[in-house]
């Protein structure tokens, strides 16, 4: 590489020939000088041989070996006395040297040559090695690692082309332009690929245009070159390289100094400039790119990040960490501007200027030198001596300076060498320009590619070369290569001589340009200058040209197309569709290759490297001039085009070039077209006419109809034709959707939309059709639209439009619309939030849901249809977006009366000097009434009409002012006055924070009551995004709690974002978000980050700034907080930070196995994790969740943690859990990396058939470690081997007559059932048919099912033959015998790790993981001893339920049979004792013959005994229900949904009360086992058959019961919104869940305010009605709630008695509540206030006026008990006085008798109570 070349290490050992003599140094010129005089052979003679003889050799003391050539700076290891020493003694060398060279030189001519060659070869390469040759760089000096200059030449979608020197092109892809680029072209392919977009499409994202310009400078790096030229053809591949890291190859930290150029990539788009990647390896330095510095020409949306640029340094920072650069052309172009500061040749790079000593100059090119070491040469081109004829011997003297432009690197060369250029437009890195009418103009602008010149004129011949032309473009010279120069070979050239001699003038062809160069590039070669094209660019779209068949496109459908050349080199695609006007049968019978054909050029794409061509006569004959573009479309122009796609409603025509049209299925034909595929084909041309075509919109619409059949007369009356016109018309045709007609007067054709025939339903639209018949007058039709581009007109016969017109209303046009007005209109299309309504010429008008009544607006389609007539009224006119806004008159009416507001002036304003809302500018100091509070900000007002809010963030300055961070705005309430200051505007639609200017309905003024902010006159400066700083801290308040975010407040218009890990170092807060940081509470916040881009911040509210958890910081043994991001069944993943996360296996997630429980944990769960093993090379951890490792390690633990320290031995019992199931084996997970391996042996200690069936992946198991040998694990799950206690498996010589066994039916035949015994070694006996049932039986299938439970006598055992004979008659159990055999006794010991030989039962298999219930008991056949056994069995489940069935309850069933259990019981009651053996006999029989006898006193207890009670009862809701409760009972959901289904359908639609119950239970079910999907459907499912609303409320009840208090909170707000209007209860209902099971009372109470403002609104319950109904019932939760206020309630019942004094009712309420005995308090303080607040109750409630007789009568006499139980002897007396002087007072008014009767009794019966009182003393 060039950097290896041109720099050595500190030991000078980088080159052989590090240490050179005087005479060394310089033997490059006198080489050179013997070259360019071969001619003169005396001269050369001389200076041939000295060059071999060491003069200097003396100097070399003066150098130390291990010095380096070039030390760093530059600078000489050398004093300067040393130095001019040295000098000295070179000159007397020199002097010396040519003297003895001389005399030698004589001496030499006499001898005889004595010399071998090998002496002499070997004197040569030393000559030739040392001497500086003038190299032009070419493809084999270009290596990989070269870096080289060159100029932007081409710029396609994937690559760009540079122009390198010496007429050298290389390209660079996309992807080696830099790495922020290819980051770029990542992310943008990661995203697509989910759409299955292709590469070249997602390199679409990334616009290289935008990118790069033509002509710009760059320096590359070449990453490889492959030559794959054949004879006759080259084809020479350079690959470059853009990116900092390898373009700026060689250039070290240090070289880093002023007028170095580098090539940059931009990072990151600042404020004041672009930060740049220099690349420099092994070094933090970066790059800024002032916008100052950035050069005019380059726009600044060209500088995105991943774009590169040359630019040149200008200065360092003062910590030598940033480069400042610029791209100017006075600083970068600028020759003058040369790196003097450089101390090494590594600031030397292309592009680079340079200050060039010349040491040499010959014909040939320049050789000079950079800080009087570094060689450079600039060859023939770029001295100018070619292409510029300039003479450089005379121009650059030897000893002079010059300014150069270095442009390549020659890593090759034995000594580090560059590459200069010395041409002016090199020089100052611009594009050459020349001189065209007195303007600059580019070259190719002047003479195009492959443009001809008639006379070049030969300039300068090289003989081995080429020749240097002129072309008549000044300054601009042409090179015609050797190669080029005629047909065939050319051998040599000659200055003087020849055809091709200097002066001779020939016709030329320009082949290229090459913009680094500055040079044409030609081609006199015969062919060239008849070949009519040269490239794809120069073959002209829509061109007939001749050519040749080159090959024949097969696929698999046959002949695909042709492969045409059209010109050498160039060929081009003939389609399928395009080989001929008709399709082919075989197109490969018709063209062969080599054929030739004349075709016509349908597109070209020079990018892609292709063309597509035409056989078809019709275009290739056709004399219609060829359309490409939009420029050359002209209304009514004929041409001929190719159908290249049909649809439904017309086809796409493809012309020449990528111009396509759309032919409307109404403009293919004059007759009527139902499907266009019909009649048209793909690949079909057809002759089309021009309608229209927009530019801009790139919209072509064409017609197959001649315009010249649309005569004079028609045109003419066609543009009479005026929308909203009354014409008359004839029916020509009649479809389903149109009517075609044609009009009376002037025969044009029209259509009338079948929903314009009437203003009706579409049943009545649909009855006049059928009227409608061919060659009918309609009369008095309106023309709504007309096209006269496509001489389409539409009508409609719709009335209402009639009218319109008639009355000159029909709105036509927005200029003639009126706001206000009430238009008649229809609709076009309706959406989910609007509709929209059309008047006539295609006018519409947005109709928003809001401006519908509200009863339409939950309406599918808002009861609407298209085409339906509507008549609107106009609210909104923006004539300038042509938009119109409308209304139904009904609701527009109502929407005017609720936005009526005086905003003109202040009404009752709280600062006087507010007059109007015009006296509130934006800093303004006023007062505020508080007028409500809430949990983020204090609504206020200012006047009456003039509201405003307080946002909460913009009351404290310190954390220190805040009393109580949960609520900050608990000291305030209503009526409160403030000092604010006007900030501005909120939109309270859209949250936003605008200035004062932007006041609308939707808004509230944004006030401030800061103190800070209320000081001075100045307007404090709100807080902005822009001024926040990382780890600056902030007052924020939560705005919002998601599961993993809390999102607070800053400021009113500033928002940041809190993770859950970051709201608080308390982990148990973090638990629980919503509860810890209610909406409104203060935190004390650091910003971590802010992000502009999406206007967000990120904070921290932790008080200890802990860093980022990373990889390198993660150690054994922490415990941390970790958010759960993923849950399966097998681990919960959990992210302990951004980069670090791992998985918790089953084994880590408890210290007891049996509640390990992934499922239990949810996404965004906070959680903390100890960290039991990392593995940091493969970033892998292992986690544990164990409350023994997170907690407390003194926690007790069943299962150990197994990590690598921990020894297993044999003989260990360990449990684990399966981790893979194999034809070996199990392979068990003990933990961690601990993983043993089961046997098949040793799986249980019965056979099992189908082992795999026993175990799944994460089954728990247990067993016992049997082997450690060589690191592997074995262990046995054998109960023997496991358990110590464990009782020997039954073997049939265990088995003895008599003795009683149970088991399971294994398989049933009609002769009889095999059982397989219960804890046996896999022993099956057969039940008899004769041995089932005391009476004949004829089926076994009959009585038993495979799975049923059963218990049997064993009535023989064959040894030999080894044969169970089983009987299951009741007769063989007596009733001593049940207690000693538990039918149930399927335990599933260590959730089963201990297996049994006994196949499983259906029902068993599909057990949910989650069951915990089994069912019990045998069949209805069982005799009765049995049946008690099972009621026994059923009591000892139910006191194990499973966990969440209480929930369950819900809906008026248990499901968990205890309701079975209890009717069992219950008829156990009825009976005495036991039934005598006689009432058994009487009912065996019956068991047997009729079974539902068994059934009324059992019970059902299998699925067969629900399906033929089922048969009798088939809509008994209560039945189906106990089925499903069955199924459950074994844990069989999906029967259970299945049961449901069927009673569903099964219940007759009648009896919807039974239907309900159906869906309830269902409900129940999902509730309990089911997910919130299958909830959610069930419930739509429900609430579509049944009343909406009570399903609505039995679900709430449901997930109350069930303890999903979220769920049913969520489903309470639902309710609200859709039955809250008219259903008061549904607001008691929620306000006692709120109050009794929430605990949320102040969400409680304000529902009150919520209910009382929408039930008043409504029109369904009256305004006292609301109050009567809601109030008495808000209020009387107070006194019942745990949660509740008593003096919130008294408040309630005050305000209703103030205004309800006569509802007595009322008065009893609040007395029943004051008295209930929850008001009763133990302490006698307590009880002595309640005591005078009842009295009062009763003495307020006496003087009610109006109290009536009888009312009063019960006051009283209530009033006196109370006193008996309560007062003392001075109270009753009390109260009798007040009996006696109420009936006086009544007896005093007109008919009182009976009062004051009434009014004595209740005196009497207090009187009565006293007298018992005083008895009771004595």
């Amino acid at each position: 590489m060039a950097a290896l070349k041109r720099k050595e290490g500190p030991d000078g050992a980088a080159a052989s020939k590090s240490v050179r003599t005087a005479t060394e140094a310089r033997p490059a010129k006198r080489a050179k000088q013997s070259e360019s005089t071969k001619d003169d052979g005396k001269k050369g003679a001389k200076q041939s041989k000295p060059a071999a003889k060491p003069l200097a050799a003396p100097l070399v003391t003066a150098l130390k070996e291990e010095e380096p050539l070039f030390p760093r700076g530059g600078g000489s290891v050398l004093t300067p006395l040393e130095q001019k020493q040295i000098s000295i003694q070179a000159k007397r060398d020199v002097l010396f040297e040519e003297e003895s060279a001389g005399k030698k030189a004589d001496k030499a001519a006499k001898k005889k040559r004595r010399k071998s060659r090998a002496d002499e070869t070997a004197t040569k390469p030393t000559k030739d090695e040392d001497a500086v040759k003038v190299e032009s760089l070419n493809f084999k000096r270009l290596v990989k690692g070269s870096l080289v200059l060159g100029t932007v030449c081409a710029i396609n979608p994937l690559d760009i082309a540079l122009a390198l020197p010496n007429n050298l092109v290389g390209h660079v892809p996309i992807t080696a332009i830099s790495e922020t680029l290819t980051r770029r072209l990542q992310a943008s392919a990661e995203k697509e690929d989910d759409a299955g977009e292709s590469e070249d499409e997602n390199a679409d994202d990334v616009d290289l245009k935008s990118l790069f310009h033509m002509g710009q400078y760059v320096r590359a790096y070449v990453a490889s070159t492959l030559d794959e030229s054949t004879p006759g053809k080259s084809r020479r591949h350079i690959e470059l390289s853009l990116e900092p890291s390898h373009a700026n190859t060689g250039i070290s930290e240090q070289d880093l100094v002023e007028h170095c150029t580098l090539m940059a990539s931009v990072v990151s788009v600042e404020d004041h400039g672009f930060v740049m990647d220099i690349g420099i390896s092994e070094s933090s330095v970066k790059g800024f790119l002032p916008r100052k510095q950035l050069d005019k020409s380059i726009p600044e949306d060209s500088i995105q990040p991943g774009s590169v640029l040359l630019c040149v340094v200008t200065g360092k920072a003062a910590n030598g960490k940033v480069v400042q650069l610029s791209t100017l052309p006075d600083r970068l172009g600028n020759p003058k501007h040369t790196p003097s500061e450089a101390t090494t040749i590594g600031s030397f790079l292309p592009g680079t200027a340079a200050d060039v000593l010349i040491s040499e100059v010959s014909q040939h090119g320049v050789i000079g030198k950079v800080m009087g070491h570094l060689d450079v040469t600039a060859d023939l081109v770029h001295s100018g001596a070619g292409p510029d004829g300039v003479d450089i011997v005379d121009k650059y003297k030897v000893g002079s300076r010059v300014k150069a432009r270095i442009i390549c690197t020659f890593p090759t060369a034995k000594m580090p060498k560059l590459g200069i250029s010395l041409l002016p437009h090199v020089l100052s890195l611009r594009p050459k320009t020349t001189i065209q009418d007195g303007q600059e103009a580019l070259p190719t602008q002047i003479l195009a590619h492959s443009a001809i010149v008639d006379q070049c004129t030969v300039q300068r011949v090289e003989p081995g070369i080429g020749l240097y032309v002129d072309v008549g473009v000044q300054g601009v010279p042409g090179f015609v290569h050797i190669s080029r120069v005629k047909d065939g070979k050319v051998d040599s050239l000659f200055e003087n001589s020849g055809p091709y001699k200097i002066g001779s003038v020939h016709p030329g062809r320009v082949v290229g340009y090459n913009s680094f160069d500055g040079m044409f590039l030609l081609s006199l070669e015969k062919h060239v200058l008849e070949q009519p094209f040269l490239r794809i660019e120069d073959v002209p779209v829509g061109a007939v040209v001749p050519g040749v068949v080159e090959k024949l496109v097969i696929n698999q459908d046959g002949l695909g197309g042709l492969i045409v050349r059209i010109a050498d080199g160039i060929s081009g695609l003939v389609p399928e569709a395009h080989l001929a006007d008709v399709h082919l049968q075989h197109p490969e019978k018709k063209f062969r290759e080599g054929m030739k054909v004349k075709a016509r050029v349908l597109s070209t794409n020079p990018a892609m490297h292709q063309i597509r061509l035409t056989l078809k006569k019709t275009l290739v004959n056709s004399e219609a001039p060829p359309i490409k573009s939009y420029d050359e479309l002209a209304v009514g122009l004929q041409a001929p085009g190719t159908i290249v796609s049909v649809l439904q409603h017309g086809a796409i025509v493809q012309f020449y070039g990528q111009l396509r049209g759309f032919l409307p299925v109404s403009e293919m034909s004059e007759a009527y077209i139902h499907d266009p595929k019909e009649h048209f084909r793909v690949g079909q041309t057809v002759s089309i006419y021009v309608l229209s075509f927009d530019p801009d919109a790139s919209r072509l619409i064409v017609s197959c109809k001649d315009p010249s059949a649309f005569g004079l007369e028609k045109q003419l009356a066609l543009k009479k034709l005026q929308v909203g016109q009354l014409v008359s018309a004839k029916v020509t045709q009649k479809t389903e959707d149109d009517i075609f007609v044609e009009l009376a007067d002037s025969s044009l054709k029209a259509i009338l939309p079948v929903g314009h025939l009437t203003d009706k339903s579409v049943s009545k639209t649909q009855s006049a059709l059928k009227k409608i018949h061919v060659n009918q007058t309609l009369s008095e039709l309106v023309v709504l639209e007309k096209n006269e581009g496509r001489r389409s007109i539409t009508l409609s016969h719709k009335p209402s439009l009639v009218q319109a017109s008639k009355e000159g209303k029909l709105l036509a046009h927005i200029d003639d619309a009126r706001l206000g007005d009430q238009v008649p209109g229809f609709v076009r299309n309706i959406t989910a939030t609007a509709a929209f309504v059309q008047f006539a010429g295609k006018l519409t008008a947005l109709l928003p849901k809001s401006m519908m009544p509200s009863d339409v607006r939950d309406k599918p389609s808002f009861g609407m249809h298209k085409s339906q007539s509507l008549v609107v009224k106009i609210t909104s006119i923006d004539k300038d977006l042509g938009r119109l806004v409308v209304a139904i008159p009904s609701a527009a009416g109502e929407a005017a009366k609720t936005s009526q507001k005086n905003a003109e002036k202040a009404v009752n304003s709280v600062d006087d000097s507010i007059g109007s809302i015009d006296d509130l500018a934006v800093g303004k100091l006023t007062k505020a009434r508080v007028k409500s509070v809430k949990e983020t900000q204090l609504n206020v007002q200012i006047a009456d009409n003039i509201q405003g809010r307080i946002d909460v963030s913009q009351i404290f300055d310190k954390w220190e002012d805040i009393p109580d961070p949960k609520r900050p705005l608990k000291r305030f309430k209503a009526g409160d006055i403030l000092p604010v200051r006007v900030l501005g505007v909120h939109d309270a639609r859209n949250h936003r924070f605008l200035p004062i200017s932007h006041r609308s309905s939707h808004s509230v003024l944004e006030l401030s009551t800061k103190p800070s902010d209320l000081k001075g006159d100045a307007m404090p400066e709100p807080l902005t995004l822009e001024k926040i700083e990382p780890q600056s801290t902030h007052l924020a308040f939560v705005n919002n709690v998601t599961s993993s975010h809390l999102w607070v407040n800053l400021s009113p218009n500033v928002r940041g974002r809190i993770k859950a890990t970051e709201a608080s170092d308390d982990l148990s807060k973090v638990a629980s978000l919503e509860k810890s940081f209610p909406v409104g509470c203060a935190l004390q916040v650091r910003v971590l980050a802010v992000d502009a881009d999406k206007e967000r911040v990120d904070l921290s509210a932790r008080t200890g700034a802990a860093p980022e958890l990373s990889w390198d910081k993660v150690q054994q043994g922490m415990v941390l907080p970790g958010k759960v991001t993923k849950v399966n069944d097998r681990q919960v993943f959990v992210q302990l930070s951004e980069l670090v996360a791992g998985p918790v296996h089953l084994v880590d997630l408890a210290d007891d196995y049996d509640e390990a429980n992934p499922l239990a944990h949810s996404k965004n769960e906070i959680v903390r994790v100890a960290i039991v093993e990392i593995d940091k090379s493969n970033k892998k951890l292992r986690l544990s969740m164990r409350p023994s490792r997170v907690l407390n390690s003194s926690l007790p633990v069943k299962d150990k943690e197994i990590t690598k320290g921990t020894k297993l031995e044999v003989g260990d019992v360990v449990r684990g859990f399966v981790r893979n199931v194999s034809d070996k084996g199990l392979f068990v997970s003990l933990g961690g990396d601990a993983v043993a391996l089961v046997q098949i042996k040793d799986l249980s200690d019965s056979y099992l058939k189908d082992w795999k069936e026993h175990f799944q992946v994460d089954q728990l198991v247990k067993g016992r470690i049997v082997s450690v040998a060589d690191g592997r694990l074995r262990m046995s799950l054998k109960e023997s081997v496991v358990e110590k206690d464990f009782v020997k498996l039954t073997t049939i010589s265990d088995l003895k007559e008599g003795q009683i066994v149970t088991g399971r039916v294994r398989k049933v035949e009609e002769f009889g059932a095999f059982i397989a015994i219960d804890r046996s070694d896999n022993l099956s006996g057969l039940c008899h048919r004769s041995e089932m049932a005391d009476r004949a039986v004829k089926d076994a299938k009959t009585l038993y099912n495979e799975g049923d439970r059963v218990k049997a006598r064993v009535l023989k055992v064959d040894l030999e033959q080894k044969r169970i004979s089983l009987g299951l008659k009741p007769s063989y159990f007596k009733d001593g015998e049940a207690d000693d055999v538990d039918v149930d006794t399927d335990d599933d010991e260590d959730g089963g790790a201990a297996l049994d030989g006994r196949e499983e039962s259906e029902d068993e298999k599909m057990s949910d993981a989650g069951g915990a219930l089994l069912i019990a008991g045998s069949d209805a056949e069982d005799s009765e001893d049995e049946s008690e056994v099972d009621g026994g069995s059923d009591v000892e489940m139910a006191e194990a339920p499973a966990e969440g069935l209480a929930a369950l309850d819900a809906g008026g069933f248990d499901w968990t049979a205890d309701a079975l259990d209890a009717d069992d019981k219950a008829n156990a009651d009825i009976a005495d004792g036991p039934p005598s053996k006689k009432a058994k006999k009487r009912r065996e029989p019956q068991g047997i013959v009729d079974k539902t006898a068994e059934l009324d006193i059992n019970g059902p207890q299998t699925s067969s005994d629900y399906e033929r009670l089922l048969l009798g009862q088939p809509d008994s809701s209560e039945l189906w229900i106990a089925y499903m409760a069955s199924q459950m009972q074994v844990n069989d959901l999906a029967s259970a949904r299945q049961v449901a289904e069927r009673a569903i359908k099964t219940i007759n639609i009648k009896e919807e009360t039974e239907k309900l119950n159906v869906w309830i239970a269902y409900l129940n079910l999902e509730v309990a086992y089911g997910t919130a999907e299958t909830v959610d459907e069930v419930f739509k499912r429900a609430c579509t058959y049944n009343d909406d609303q009570e399903v609505h409320e039995r679900l709430a009840s449901i997930y109350i019961q069930s303890g999903k208090h979220k769920e049913a909170d969520e489903l309470f707000e639902r309710i609200l919104k859709k039955y809250g209007s008219r259903s008061p209860h549904v607001w008691t209902n929620y306000a006692h869940f709120l109050h009794v099971t929430a605990g949320q009372p102040d969400r409680a109470r304000a529902l009150l305010k919520r209910a009382t403002q929408v039930l008043s609104s409504s029109t369904t319950v009256a305004g006292n009605q609301v109050y009567l109904s809601l109030l008495p019932k808000f209020a009387a939760l107070e006194f019942r709630s745990p949660h509740g206020d008593r003096e919130q309630g008294r408040t309630l019942f005050e305000s209703l008695l103030a205004a309800y004094p006569r509802k007595f009712d009322l008065w009893n309420q609040l007395l029943d509540l004051e008295t209930s005995p929850s008001s009763l308090s133990s302490s006698p303080a307590a009880a002595a206030d309640q005591a005078v607040v009842v009295r009062d109750l009763f003495e307020r409630g006496s003087k009610v006026k109006g109290l009536k007789p009888r009312q009063a009568k019960a006051w009283f006499r209530r009033w006196a008990k109370w006193e008996e139980e309560h007062g003392d002897a001075k109270s009753r007396e009390r109260v009798s006085a007040k009996a006696v002087e109420w009936a006086r007072l009544a007896s005093e008014r007109k008919g009182a008798a009976e009062v004051a009767a009434a009014a004595a009794a209740a005196a009497a019966g207090a009187a009565q109570g006293e007298e018992e009182g005083e008895e009771d003393e004595a």
